[in-house]
């Protein structure tokens, strides 16, 4: 690497002031002043920044970072023998389980040390929960309340569903991933049922949480509304349903701080954590939680392995249900689940039954939702399978009425074709009765971007939208706050009791003579009020990022992708989006950019897939 790497690298565009401070530091710690220290430094901590874990070597050796135009100027990555040699040998780097500001491992990938400490604490907590079983159970209670709570299966088939729920109270961790419409939400509601009734007389204690507020006040929702006729004989009530909330507000947030109230010396006071949406947790946010629990307590995990990562760095659910390793049970487990259950679970593969995390992961894959002639469906395992071609076929046939397809109009004439949609979806919105019809028909429909800058991202459509409305009359054009405006949290606020993924609306308050506040439906159901202006950061709620959309559902999406290619166009960002739509789907985009969009699949690099299955995953 040329001498003069320090010197450029600040003005190379490529690393953020915080990655080149990061990497001041490590020059300033050790004893060795060398550009590879200093570039690897600043690589380390932009790798998680982009939301790997850590920085795999292997990948990056060899390889130009960047073509800077400047022939004096090479950003080429060492060999990775030279690489590994020379990072061995730094003081400010060290070997798993040492005290360095960065480590090596022996497959080596590069880690801040935070991460390292993150990645093998929970690790080694998820593989000791994995192989215990839960506490004080009674398989006479256990045969009976699975009975109560299911049909018996047609002869030779398994109910992945009762599979699910017998897993979360015999075992203390449960990992169930499934897709939209797969009954996640009636799982959770049996296995509040099933735990109640397996707890009998003693104290029962359950925590609901999930990473957003949004998140967390649809999951209450759709367990209430899943739970179905209970067997007269469970000890059963309202109170069985506890609010959920945030696992920030779960594990008691303290401002200012990245610590929590709840970690390993004062765990929640919770026998059994639920958490939704599960997909959206980054590293740091499971490890603290899992940390947080008792020493005996459950934890059950429930999400979609195929949609979008969380932002932060790492990919967890996905590093803990590798597709190629669910589902994974013993012949131990198998007998006794025939025992309880009185069906039968298909038998592992040979190669299913080494080292990993056995008896714990449930897969969903019978959608209730979209069915044989869904075209959501049909579109969504297309592109799960990185088939761009054939989802982009399926999208242009049109066959299906919940499906559509449009060419991208030109950035210029992108309002026009805006308008007949904005005008159907957003002008019953303003001309709703009060907040709660309003917000009640907001939930109806959204335009989801795949950007938040640039002629197609959020800003610009929710300014296009504004524009299309104002023309209309519908909304006053004059001021940030005006009588409809949907707004959307993007921080939480514990203080006002508004979380990250809160959708409210300003309306025109007569308790305050028609001054403007914004109103928000609490979990239980209450409408609350604040002055606009007190409100924490948010956005204009016409579009949003298909990120923020995470723990949504419309019945009507529009997913609008830009005109050229970029790193963040995914498969689990295009999955992710469709996905969100409960009735119907219109895809606006451009072919190339679409397919290579599917192909294209995130990866998070990280050890803890290997940590937790082997160095095969």
């Amino acid at each position: 690497m040329a001498e003069n790497t320090i010197q450029h690298l600040p003005d190379s565009g490529l690393f953020s002031e915080i990655d080149l401070a990061f990497a001041d530091l490590m020059i300033r710690l050790s004893e060795n002043k060398s550009p590879e220290l200093y570039f690897s430094a600043a690589l380390a901590s932009r790798a998680t920044s982009g939301g790997h874990v850590c920085l795999n070597l292997q990948d990056m050796a060899d390889r130009p970072l960047a073509e800077t135009g400047d022939p004096a100027v090479s950003f080429v990555c060492p060999p990775l023998d030279r690489w590994l040699r020379f990072l061995e040998r730094t003081d400010v780097v060290g070997k798993p389980g040492a005290y360095r500001p960065l480590i090596l491992d022996r497959r080596g990938r590069l880690y801040l040390y935070r991460y390292w400490q993150y990645e093998d604490r929970l690790a080694r907590a998820l593989t000791a929960m994995a192989g215990d079983d839960a506490p004080g159970r009674d398989d006479d209670l256990l045969k009976k309340g699975l009975a109560a709570l299911f049909a018996p299966s047609t002869e030779g088939e398994t109910d992945w569903q009762k599979v699910a729920v017998y897993t979360a109270v015999t075992k203390r961790l449960c990992v169930i991933s499934g897709g939209p419409g797969t009954g996640k939400s009636t799982v959770i509601s049996k296995i509040l049922c099933l735990y109640a009734h397996l707890c009998r007389d003693r104290k029962m204690s359950v925590a609901l949480a999930a990473p957003t507020g949004k998140a967390a006040a649809r999951l209450r929702e759709a367990v209430m509304s899943g739970m179905g006729p209970v067997p007269r004989d469970f000890r059963l009530g309202e109170a069985l349903v506890p609010q959920a909330g945030t696992i920030h507000r779960l594990l008691g947030s303290i401002t200012g701080s990245p610590s929590f109230r709840h970690n390993a010396d004062n765990p929640v006071s919770a026998g059994l954590v639920v958490i939704d949406e599960a997909s959206m947790v980054d590293l740091a946010l499971m490890a603290k939680l899992v940390d947080a629990l008792p020493r005996d307590g459950r934890l059950v995990l429930l999400g979609d392995r195929d949609q979008l990562a969380s932002v932060q760095a790492g990919a967890v659910l996905a590093d803990i249900c590798p597709s190629e390793r669910i589902p994974v049970f013993s012949n131990e487990f198998r007998a006794r689940y025939g025992e309880n259950a009185c069906e039968t679970i298909p038998a592992a593969r040979d190669d299913d039954t080494g080292p990993g995390m056995p008896d714990c992961l449930v897969q969903l894959s019978r959608s209730y939702r979209f069915g044989t002639d869904s075209g959501i469906g049909a579109l969504s395992r297309a592109v799960n399978r990185g088939d761009g071609k054939e989802a982009f076929h399926i999208l242009q046939k049109g066959k299906r009425g919940d499906i559509g397809w449009r060419s991208l109009p030109p950035a210029k004439a992108l309002k026009t074709s805006l308008k007949d949609l904005a005008l159907e979806h957003f002008a019953p919105v303003i001309r709703a009765d009060d907040p709660v019809d309003a917000l009640s028909r907001l939930s109806r429909f959204r335009v989801l971007c795949a950007l938040r800058k640039g002629p197609y991202g959020l800003e610009k459509i929710n300014n296009l939208v504004e524009k299309l409305l104002g023309a209309e009359s519908l909304i006053g054009t004059e001021g940030a706050y005006y009588h409809g405006r949907p707004v959307l949290i993007n921080a939480n606020d514990y203080a006002r009791g508004l979380f990250n993924g809160d959708v409210g609306i300003v309306w025109k308050d007569p308790g305050t003579e028609g001054a403007l506040r914004a109103f928000f439906v609490s979990p239980d159901q209450t409408l609350r009020k604040f002055l606009p202006a007190a409100l924490p950061p948010h956005d204009t709620a016409y579009a949003m990022t298909v990120h923020k959309s995470q723990g949504s559902e419309f019945y009507h999406a529009l997913l609008l992708l830009p005109d050229t290619h970029s790193p963040v166009l995914t498969r689990e960002l295009v999955y992710t989006g469709i996905t969100r739509a409960r009735n119907r789907v219109e895809v606006w985009g451009s072919e190339p950019v679409f397919v290579e969009a599917v192909r294209r699949r995130t990866k998070r690099t990280s050890g803890l897939g290997e940590a937790l299955w082997g160095p095969e995953v």
